[in-house]
């Protein structure tokens, strides 16, 4: 059994820790059980602790009168979410900026108010207002975190779009949201390359009839084409007033991309999105006023609103980034950290095995020193790259704050906290709040084993349905048992109380009736040292039901031989057993991920299979998928 490697030296200077002692609890245990049995109780503690300013305070914390599905939060109450990020000193720092040319700009709490407010009066010039949808299709610049604010402020509801999105992805989500304005940059760099976003907006907003404003920040210099230019504030002009909203009115929609079909908006809400996150990063990351919090994602995923509302809720300085980490020398990101004394990083499991190859070298010529919170989310860990990140990075003094959830979770079910011992690779407990459980094909909870990850119970931040279907978000996470969310991850719990993930059951590859999770045969792969990344499928099979075929990407300069074939064969026999012998090692130029890092498993598996990939509007880079074909 693996034993922790890091434990709290100081419990009681976190927020956890501030929180417990303020209501008399001895214990994390404690505090988690009560967070559980009394939400109620939790949630309206959590909004006094952290002091999120509610114009009119609630008539009832939950409502469940609709069904367990469609629970409601601070019933009667209201606020702005915008409010309760801006609400700090204006001579704080905000936010910081870096682009890949070297560039930096810094906003001051004030100085991003004002930019707010420049936007407001434009939109509200060009017809928006209260419940009109907004697109922003942006790089991770300030002016991204000023869209999304100015939005929320009006009562509008924006719709966050992936910076790497084609034309007709943009087009399909604008038209989806039936959005009036699209709000986009003329472009960004990485590698050394400028993206072309306004043509892709132009085009995009040319199919989409409902959207009659384009607004456009000129990052490269380019102009505006047919847009409007990002407005510039004017001094002395009265601040816009913060629409007051129900705690229940729509604040984003957050699309993901769907095998096949139109994509799933996931609504999150002012109050309920508000609440849980800032809590999230007050609680998990331990995120104060004091802290630069960045985290390696981009707007189009839920880690970029995610960021936006736990940095400036907590009133700390977001950083933002542009381009890859690694470029245009190896030592980009941790130089990057070193400029800015970033003080809460979060980044994926592929992202960190994409800088190992790099060696220890970049990080260690860097004062990284700065850092005192590791974050990860989107995957499961294999064990070496989270070693490296512990000890490499963080220099086993920095806990990885290791999470999971979801873009319809609008949050975490389960996260490490920073007061509790954290074992490798562990995903700590459930989150403060969630009812989660792991069940087995009968729908009992297990332990000890891997079984489906489930809530039993509503919680602020979880979408209030899918946009315009209904049906579909019943279908899709209510309808396997009563009352229960199934969210479509394998989890276990070990004999200690830690949770850990296995990779999305619907990636589950099933050998002659034995299940295997993808992610415990790539853990195998990449711990041989000639693999630097690796993705597992099951293809369909006569005699076994599906067989296993592994996707390899070799390190440079490593020789593809049969002999090597054969090493990667046993690696994954001796790891897991005579039962779980791949079927086939393919040696693959590149694996197709999204911008943020994740492998897209299943565009793998289509490939291999020779069915249609789906929706890859969230792919980084297409000609992945012809090396995935190509693949020997």
């Amino acid at each position: 059994m693996t034993e922790p490697v890091w434990f709290p030296s100081d419990p009681a200077s976190t927020n956890v820790g501030r929180f417990m002692a303020a209501h008399g609890i001895a214990t994390f245990e404690e505090l988690s059980r009560r967070s559980v049995d009394e939400p109620e109780w939790f949630w309206a503690a959590v909004v006094d602790f952290l002091g999120l300013p509610f114009t009119r305070r609630w008539d009832r914390v939950l409502d469940v009168s609709k069904g367990i599905p469609w629970a409601t939060w601070f019933t009667g109450g209201r606020l702005n979410f915008a409010q309760a990020c801006l609400r700090h000193p204006a001579s704080r720092r905000a936010v910081v900026w870096e682009g890949e040319d070297g560039d930096v700009r810094d906003w001051t709490y004030g100085e991003l108010g004002a930019q707010v407010d420049a936007l407001c009066a434009l939109l509200e010039e060009r017809g928006i207002g209260v419940g009109d949808r907004v697109g922003v299709f942006m790089p991770m610049l300030p002016e991204t975190v000023a869209a999304v604010l100015a939005v929320a402020k009006m009562g509008a509801v924006f719709l966050p779009l992936f910076s790497g999105y084609g034309v007709e992805a943009v087009a399909s989500r604008l038209n989806d949201g039936s959005a009036r304005a699209l709000i986009t940059a003329d472009g960004s760099y990485r590698r050394g390359k400028a993206t072309d976003m306004l043509a892709i907006a132009e085009q995009a907003v040319a199919q989409s009839p409902t959207v009659e404003t384009l607004v456009v920040v000129p990052r490269l210099g380019r102009g505006v084409g047919s847009g409007l230019p990002w407005p510039t504030p004017v001094e002395g002009v009265e601040p816009r007033v913060f629409e007051d909203v129900d705690s229940e009115h729509p604040l984003f929609i957050a699309y993901t991309s769907g095998t096949t079909g139109r994509p799933k908006g996931s609504v999150h809400v002012h109050g309920g999105w508000l609440v849980k996150v800032a809590e999230e990063a007050a609680f998990q990351t331990d995120c104060t006023a004091d802290d630069v919090l960045f985290w390696f994602t981009d707007i189009g995923w839920i880690m970029g609103p995610w960021e936006i509302t736990g940095a400036l809720s907590n009133g700390a300085t977001l950083a933002l980034y542009e381009g890859a980490p690694d470029w245009p020398e190896a030592d980009r990101l941790w130089a990057f950290i070193e400029r800015h004394r970033v003080t809460i990083l979060g980044i994926s499991p592929t992202l960190v095995r994409s800088l190992m190859p790099h060696g220890d070298g970049p990080v260690k010529a860097r004062d990284v020193s700065s850092l005192r919170i590791l974050g990860s989310t989107g995957e499961p860990w294999n064990e070496g790259p989270w070693r490296w990140f512990f000890s490499v990075v963080g220099g086993e003094r920095c806990p990885v704050v290791n999470f999971s959830g979801g873009t319809e979770v609008g949050a975490c079910f389960l996260s490490v906290h920073p007061v509790t011992p954290l074992k490798p690779m562990s995903l700590g407990s459930p989150s403060l709040g969630m009812a989660v459980d792991v069940f087995d094909d009968d729908g009992k909870p297990v332990r000890e084993a891997v079984g489906e990850l489930v809530c039993t119970a509503p919680w602020p931040g979880m979408t209030r349905g899918l946009y315009q279907d209904p049906e579909r978000y019943i279908e899709t996470y209510w309808s396997r048992w009563p009352d229960v969310w199934v969210h479509g991850d394998w989890a276990s719990v070990d004999d200690d109380g830690y949770w850990f993930l296995h990779g999305r059951s619907d990636d589950t590859i099933k050998l002659a009736g034995k299940r295997l999770g993808p992610a415990e045969v790539e853990s195998a792969l990449v711990s041989h040292p000639a693999v630097l990344e690796a993705a597992a499928i099951g293809v369909p099979d006569e005699l076994k039901g599906e067989a296993l075929w592994a996707y390899v990407v070799l390190a440079p300069g490593t020789e593809e031989t049969e002999a090597l074939r054969a090493e990667l064969v046993a690696v994954v026999t001796d790891n897991l057993g005579k039962s779980f012998k791949p079927s086939a090692v393919k040696f693959c130029a590149s694996l197709p991920k999204t911008r943020s890092a994740k492998v897209l498993r299943r565009a793998v598996r289509a490939v291999a299979i020779g069915k249609d990939p789906g929706d890859l509007s969230s792919l980084d880079d297409p000609a992945t998928i012809e090396a995935v074909r190509a693949a020997r």
